[in-house]
């Protein structure tokens, strides 16, 4: 079993609520998605065997002992990264899978090796697509077996009712799991400003708790 892969990095989060922790990044090639805002537009990739895989991690593992699975979306390559995540659990590396939430079923066939998900509410009016939200249902209680939180891309044109959905979705599978506000890089944030403030407050009045977290590596010019 081959996997594709974008490209192997070292570089700290950017994104969501472990922002600034070291870690070495898997990108896996192709996606079932392509989202207007997507800032990933992967035209490259090799082809790895797992045991391959895993020999390259190890040559970080002094000071790296968290591998972040992301994409494209990773789950699309399901069987491989099965594999994978088994061998680099079982070496000691916390994994962690970044995912676009729509793949519940995949999902199920790996959670058990998974440490962290951070799992995206794709919002049709940000996304420009149709809505996910049964696969998001069952992705996040799925998830929840694990440590999960859950980001949503804040745009000009992400309307108050997708935000709705998203925290009556979170309520009733995970009260307790924290949303993240991710503003959308390509605008000024002074743009969506007002937006986001008003999406927290909603957050508030549900008992939900959210997080204004932009994507850090841009900001500060790493990878």
């Amino acid at each position: 079993m081959k996997g594709r892969i974008s490209e192997i990095f070292l570089s700290i989060q950017g994104e969501g609520l472990y922002v600034g922790e070291r870690q070495i990044f898997v990108r896996l090639a192709d996606c079932n998605l392509d989202c207007r805002y997507c800032d990933t537009k992967i035209k490259y990739w090799r082809e790895y065997l797992p045991e391959v895989l895993l020999g390259e991690l190890n040559c970080y593992r002094n000071n790296y002992r968290c591998v972040s699975f992301t994409g494209g979306e990773p789950l699309v390559q399901k069987e491989f990264l099965k594999e994978v995540l088994a061998l680099t659990h079982e070496a000691g590396f916390n994994n962690y899978l970044e995912t676009n939430g729509t793949l519940p079923d995949a999902l199920e066939e790996v959670i058990d090796n998974v440490d962290i998900v951070a799992m995206d509410f794709k919002l049709p009016s940000s996304t420009g697509r149709e809505s996910f939200w049964p696969q998001h249902r069952k992705f996040l209680e799925i998830a929840s077996r694990k440590d999960v939180f859950i980001k949503a891309v804040i745009c000009e044109s992400t309307l108050e009712s997708d935000l709705r959905e998203a925290v009556s979705a979170i309520k009733e599978v995970n009260p307790s799991a924290i949303l993240v506000l991710q503003p959308d890089s390509r605008v000024d944030y002074f743009e969506i400003e007002e937006k986001i403030k008003r999406f927290k407050y909603i957050c508030i009045a549900e008992n939900i708790v959210s997080c204004i977290i932009p994507q850090i590596h841009k900001l500060v010019g790493v990878k």
